[in-house]
């Protein structure tokens, strides 16, 4: 991973590509993740617009705190894009692990 992400962000980007799909992913813990990986705001139009490496995305905020599965959609499209795969997510988790 290019973006150096806490332990709390690697933990919701598990979560977001995970399958099945997890329904317990709350919008908070997504917004903490994509600004640490890029610039965001919130729009007039009440989603969220990121910018990674000069690419933009844009996440419809979720109705409620859960994401729906089109938010997670979205999410995971910017998250691929911006360079964070499953396979590296999980990775870091793992090394995280064996370091303790």
């Amino acid at each position: 991973m290019h973006t150096k992400l806490d332990h709390h962000n690697r933990l919701t980007a598990d979560r977001l590509f995970r399958h099945p799909t997890s329904h317990n992913i709350q919008w908070h813990d997504v917004l903490s993740l994509l600004e640490a990986i890029g610039d965001g705001r919130e729009t007039t139009h009440g989603s969220y617009e990121i910018t990674v490496d000069g690419e933009v995305g844009y996440v419809a905020g979720p109705i409620g705190r859960d994401l729906s599965d089109r938010n997670i959609s979205d999410v995971r499209r910017i998250l691929k894009q911006a360079g964070l795969a499953p396979e590296k997510v999980a990775k870091a988790l793992a090394e995280e692990t064996t370091a303790d």
